[in-house]
């Protein structure tokens, strides 16, 4: 108000000296209006730059974050403290709001544990076409009594999970053991509640793609291994989500949805043939850029690393990768399986030519009965021709 009144005066002085400066005046008056239209705009954001230095020291290392830029960092960790709080309207430090789009989803594909947060809203403050601030809301799907009780039968299901967790595994063998946790507790249901989130996985043990992928990467880092959220299409055309998971230093994907059978039966359209399937599909556990674009196509392609390391992947890991026709390393392979009590085996070809060999010689030659132990002269096998692999009730 002081200053208001200092124009006005001003004003009165200059009229009555005959000083003609009135586009000056004009301009002071709407220096002040604004001045005091700006009072009226929310408070910044509620982070200092002590808390948000901290906060980004926290999130180094976090997949998508570390795709950012220094502004976008800062955005990422505002919204961040927003989501975590269940906050609204709360001023961020960008005026651009193209960039907020992109950061809230970094934001949610990072930390699949705010899982109760389905969308954002914003508002713009401007002076004219000059934007002022803008202020930034989650959309909360349940109030902090229902994620606190929801958080605890997370974390039921985790506990339980992570029990027979071993502290002599290595990376790969945690890998393998959350991939097949999730699948043998978990139904494929496009209708499942909270499908794009963990709680469908952890509470209500059905789920569709987002969820699995999710599950996975949050168990992954509550036992210490890097893994990030991917997003793309396989054949057909169809939206998908799987993951990049970091093994030794080596990237490899996972798709835990495709390593469901309930998956697979309910895309075929014939849950009659469940029963003749591996109920684990092996074929997407730890595999290369390569294998994983004969079905899979990535958003966002140039974000994501190469994957091209075949050490930790499932077949060279459990000896059942063929790299040549070799009958007594078949014959020993279907020893150990009988022996280690398996109820059946799945051999991938290296090549599609090797695989083609193996469909020979076993199937169509029948040298598969040289390997069974079965008198009944018949045998039941699945096969993927994709990634040239083929399985066999023992």
């Amino acid at each position: 108000m002081k200053k208001k009144w200092f124009i006005c005066c001003l004003a009165v002085l200059l009229f009555m000296t005959g000083c003609d400066i009135s586009g000056k005046v004009e301009e002071e008056l709407k220096q002040a209006a604004e001045a005091m239209e700006e009072e009226k705009l929310p408070s910044f954001t509620q982070l200092s730059s002590e808390q948000a230095e901290l906060l980004k020291q926290k999130q180094t290392g976090q997949f998508y974050y570390d795709k950012l830029n220094g502004e976008e960092k800062t955005v990422y960790v505002e919204i961040l403290d927003i989501l975590e709080k269940c906050d609204a309207d709360i001023a961020l430090s960008c005026l651009e709001t193209d960039m907020i789009e992109k950061v809230f989803q970094y934001v949610l594909n990072d930390h699949p544990e705010i899982f109760y947060v389905d969308g954002y809203t914003y508002t713009r403050y401007t002076l004219g076409e000059e934007v002022k601030k803008i202020t930034f809301s989650g959309i909360y799907l349940m109030d902090e009594t229902q994620i606190k009780e929801y958080r605890a039968q997370i974390e039921n299901y985790v506990n339980t999970c992570l029990a027979s967790i071993s502290p002599y595994m290595d990376d790969y063998e945690k890998v393998k053991y959350i991939y097949e946790y999730i699948i043998e507790q978990t139904e494929y249901d496009a209708q499942a509640p909270d499908n794009q989130n963990i709680c469908s996985v952890f509470i209500h043990r059905r789920s569709v793609c987002q969820g699995y992928a999710k599950a996975t990467q949050y168990l992954l880092a509550r036992v210490g291994i890097d893994s990030a959220l991917v997003m793309g299409r396989v054949l057909g055309g169809e939206g998908h989500a799987w993951n990049l998971v970091n093994i030794n230093g080596e990237y490899y994907y996972v798709d835990t949805t495709w390593g469901d059978a309930s998956y697979q039966m309910v895309e075929g359209n014939d849950n009659s043939l469940l029963s003749s399937i591996p109920p684990i599909n092996y074929d997407y556990l730890c595999v290369t850029t390569q294998q994983m674009e004969r079905t899979h196509t990535l958003d966002h392609k140039e974000l994501i690393p190469v994957c091209d390391a075949m050490t930790d992947n499932y077949y060279v890991r459990e000896g059942l990768y063929v790299t040549e026709m070799n009958e007594e390393k078949l014959a020993q392979i279907f020893q150990d399986a009988y022996e280690n009590g398996e109820s059946y085996i799945t051999l991938k070809g290296a090549t599609q030519e090797i695989y083609q060999e193996m469909i020979d010689y076993l199937i169509k030659e029948q040298g598969i009965f040289k390997y069974l132990n079965s008198e009944a002269g018949t045998v039941s096998y699945a096969d993927n021709k994709e990634q040239f692999s083929v399985s066999f009730w023992l």
